[in-house]
């Protein structure tokens, strides 16, 4: 059961693909009596255990991990669901006085499992278009002078010429009875971790280091059997629009099958393609996780979560 004196911690560890962010998990997991929960898109899906390197078997008995291999390539989640299942999941390592130890790539989740959903209902048709009628006539300072009369501190957020955030701040405003910020800090309030002691870490190895490491890792999926895992896939004859099916690797692999492209050629591209992902996650990072402290080292990574 939970002692009262259970002092909830929670750990998130982000970084790009093949940065060594899983092995961090384990190693942490393992010290705090933790349990690894995955925040990575790709991982959720079960069709492809080698593309998208998804914990051994060996890992999982070592260390419990948790939403990895669980959703069928057939389903498409959205942040949404991935947060109802992780604040499931994450409820349940604490019931247990476990640690969760949240980690993956996908940025948009560690967003919405720290600053909740879009908290704003939609707006009436009919709202949007009467503000965006007054914009055109009125132009946006006019606009802006309006909303400082209604919401002084949200009209000081806004610069009066951003016709795009005056319209959407008085258009929620008018539907909804309250401003922006105060949907966002009533989501705010609603996160599971809110109250927590939350120990967030960004695992950015060097660059060329990490480019390197890509395109070793897609040789050695080769080696493991990728293409069977592709066959296997495309047997179920699922619709290109799957997010399964937009894995890294899946399409070059796909069509080597079809003869389109060399075995070489397939490697080449979705090495390319891998070092492009783990580059725009390392943009996400950078821009929309800015406050998150960051490491180059797995080793450091480790030492500073277990020192918090």
């Amino acid at each position: 059961g939970m002692d009262a004196a259970f002092n909830k911690i929670a750990v998130l560890i982000a970084g790009p693909t093949a940065s060594g962010k899983s092995a961090v998990a384990m190693r942490v997991a393992a010290e705090m009596n933790g349990v690894v929960i995955n925040a990575d898109a790709m991982q959720l899906y079960g069709d492809l255990d080698i593309l998208t390197s998804r914990p051994s078997p060996a890992d999982e008995r070592a260390v419990p991990h948790r939403l990895y291999g669980v959703v069928p390539g057939e389903e498409a989640w959205s942040a949404g669901r991935w947060l109802e299942a992780a604040r499931a999941e994450i409820e349940a390592a604490w019931s247990q006085g476990k640690v969760p130890v949240v980690t993956g790539g996908t940025g948009l989740y560690f967003k919405v499992l720290e600053d909740g959903l879009s908290p704003v209902p939609p707006i009436p048709a009919a709202v949007r278009a009467r503000w965006r009628e007054r914009l055109r006539a009125e132009g946006a300072p006019a606009l802006h002078a309006e909303l400082a009369r209604l919401a002084a501190q949200e009209a000081a957020r806004i610069e009066p010429r951003d016709s795009q955030r005056v319209v959407r701040a008085l258009e929620v405003l008018e539907a909804t009875g309250k401003p922006l910020a105060a949907h966002f800090a009533q989501a705010r309030e609603s996160s599971i971790l809110k109250g927590v002691d939350v120990r967030r870490l960004a695992l950015l190895p060097p660059r060329e280091e990490l480019y390197a490491v890509c395109d070793a890792r897609f040789a050695t999926m080769m080696a493991r059997g990728a293409l069977d895992e592709v066959k296997a896939l495309l047997a179920k004859g699922l619709g290109a629009d799957l997010p399964v099916m937009k894995a890294i690797g899946v399409k070059p692999l796909s069509d080597f099958l079809t003869g389109q492209l060399s075995e070489e050629q397939a490697v080449a591209l979705a090495q390319r393609q891998t070092r492009n992902y783990a580059k725009r996650q390392m943009t996400w990072i950078r821009n929309q996780m800015a406050d998150w402290p960051v490491v180059e080292r797995r080793k450091q990574a480790v030492e500073a979560l277990l020192d918090g």
